[in-house]
């Protein structure tokens, strides 16, 4: 009967040190999210179709081409300066986070967004798209617009890429009373409308003229 046990013990020993256990571990990134590059401390220029357009400054370039849209994210912010097509200096854009979707060659920008350009105009934001394809900007959160004119701010905006023609909607701002009746006054906005550069209007209430108060005494009746 111990012979019994004791060949029971061994084959129980035997099989519990043959037997091998298979450790297996899920992936460490989905495909969907392996990039193709990721630079640090970044200053370059980038080109489109041969023309330079930025340069691009940021501590973070991440390029992911398998994700749908393809796209570059700058996940610690950007800062980029934008050329026309003969590198003369357009605008300085900055902003905490932003992505470039390149096959829809569209601009997400997110955060602290700021754009000032060649001619003095400086905008502020928490979202600004920039559309590459149909050469224009927009946001549809509260923004405002400064320019040595006039200040403008409001829930919506929409601009062509030169911040020449844009558009603030539900608008509240100032404007220079000398560009209506050549003042230096400064007359203020806060109205429910939608302001253009091109058909913005200003109507100014002329002030009271002060009189002397009548003699004639009136009872109620």
């Amino acid at each position: 009967m111990r012979n019994v046990l004791n060949i029971l013990v061994l084959l129980f020993l035997f099989v519990s040190c043959t037997e091998e256990t298979e450790h297996t571990a899920p992936p460490i990134y989905d495909r969907d999210s392996v990039s193709v590059m990721t630079s640090y401390g970044v200053n370059t220029l980038v080109s489109d179709s041969g023309v330079i357009k930025y340069r691009i400054v940021s501590e973070c370039w991440d390029v992911n081409q398998i994700k749908q849209p393809s796209r570059w994210t700058f996940i610690k912010g950007v800062f980029f300066e934008q050329f026309d097509d003969k590198f003369r200096l357009q605008a300085y854009v900055q902003a905490d986070t932003a992505w470039y979707y390149d096959q829809l060659k569209l601009w997400e920008l997110r955060g602290r967004v700021r754009v000032r350009n060649v001619n003095g105009l400086r905008f502020m934001s928490e979202e600004l798209f920039w559309d590459g394809r149909a050469h224009e900007l927009y946001s549809n959160k509260y923004s405002r617009v400064i320019t040595p004119e006039r200040t403008l701010q409001g829930s919506y905006f929409r601009s062509d890429e030169s911040m020449t023609r844009y558009t603030v909607s539900n608008s509240a701002g100032s404007f220079v009373k000398s560009a209506v009746d050549g003042s230096n006054d400064t007359l203020d906005m806060n109205e429910n409308k939608t302001d253009t550069t091109d058909t913005a209007a200003v109507q100014i209430r002329p002030a009271a003229t002060p009189r002397a108060a009548s003699k004639n005494t009136f009872t109620r009746q």
